[in-house]
């Protein structure tokens, strides 16, 4: 993937102050991005001097220069929820059935959740209900069913970074018959020890291509004395039968080279999470051809663009894998 020249795109100083919650940010990162109504959105992740976290929604002509909402995303009866919240972060949003998904992270006593939501607008959001019942991260929504059943991957999170947060090896497949209740279905790609992905998780929702689902995905390298490196990989899952992985990434995608990247609040840092196709066709399939956009955080501190092609992506993911 190319950085883009304008890297960083949004910074803490492009977020406006909304007290008494936020003022002067501290770090704006991990986007779940859309296109709607002809503009590019994105939900930012922004965290405050106190270390919390909040949504804001920012937009754009042309993908590249955002402007960032004057008030603070609101989950209409999230605040049903009996157990504390203390973060809400990491949006992926999917366009499915007519409506668009918001699924995202929940720190909570129980440990990390993943949330729901739903919007037609982007201006009114409907907390659906909490859809986990154990420690999981980085939840993504397919975009249709397949075989009658909702489907996400999902991240049990299963151990812990030293120095660092929960994390897990293994993506898995998950169904559901009403996008609350889920139940694993399959394993699909664990972290390769020794690699640049021993520990990995989802990135922006899979998209539907001729030769497969197209999911970008993040992987962590543990085994450098003085920093884990978070990088970015591309996987190709049978359409059918998406539990079934045909194509796996041998090298990443990405990775920590810019100072931007490599400096700041969590160090060697690229974590994509919102990805938008420009071109499809009457099929919903994206074209070969097709430029894709992918919005990343850097260093956990601001978010950033990369640019690829669906073709670029697909050979990359069909190129001969680590065994």
């Amino acid at each position: 993937m190319e950085r883009h020249l304008k890297n960083p795109i949004l910074t803490r100083k492009d977020i406006p102050d909304i007290p008494p919650l936020l003022t002067d940010a501290t770090s704006v990162f991990n986007p779940g991005a859309v296109k709607f109504g002809g503009k590019y959105l994105l939900m930012l992740r922004v965290q405050s001097r106190s270390r919390e976290t909040f949504f804001l929604m920012a937009e754009s002509t042309d993908g590249v220069k955002f402007t960032v909402a004057r008030e603070l995303v609101e989950f209409k009866g999230i605040d049903k929820v009996k157990e504390k919240i203390y973060h809400v972060y990491d949006a992926r949003i999917t366009s499915l059935e007519g409506a668009y998904y918001i699924m995202f992270a929940m720190d909570m006593d129980s440990g990390c959740q993943l949330g729901l939501a739903k919007t037609a607008d982007f201006r009114n959001f409907d907390f659906l209900g909490i859809t986990s019942t154990e420690d999981v991260r980085n939840g993504v929504l397919f975009p249709e069913k397949v075989g009658g059943k909702y489907l996400r991957m999902e991240r049990p999170n299963k151990a812990r970074l030293e120095g660092g947060p929960t994390t897990g090896s293994t993506i898995w497949l998950s169904e559901s018959d009403d996008l609350i209740h889920w139940k694993e279905q399959a394993p699909l790609i664990s972290g390769r020890f020794h690699y640049w992905d021993e520990f990995i998780g989802s990135g922006p929702p899979p998209v539907k291509t001729r030769s497969g689902w197209l999911h970008i995905y993040h992987g962590v390298a543990t085994h450098f004395g003085s920093a884990n490196i978070y990088q970015a990989g591309v996987m190709l899952m049978d359409l059918q039968n998406p539990a079934k992985v045909i194509g796996r990434c041998r090298n990443n995608i990405l990775e920590p080279r810019e100072i931007y990247e490599i400096s700041g609040q969590v160090p060697n840092v690229v974590f994509p999470s919102g990805m938008i196709v420009e071109k499809v066709d009457q099929g919903g399939f994206a074209l070969p051809e097709s430029p894709v956009k992918v919005y990343y955080g850097a260093a956990d501190t601001s978010v950033c663009l990369a640019t690829t092609t669906i073709r670029e992506l697909i050979t990359i993911a069909q190129e001969s894998p680590i065994l």
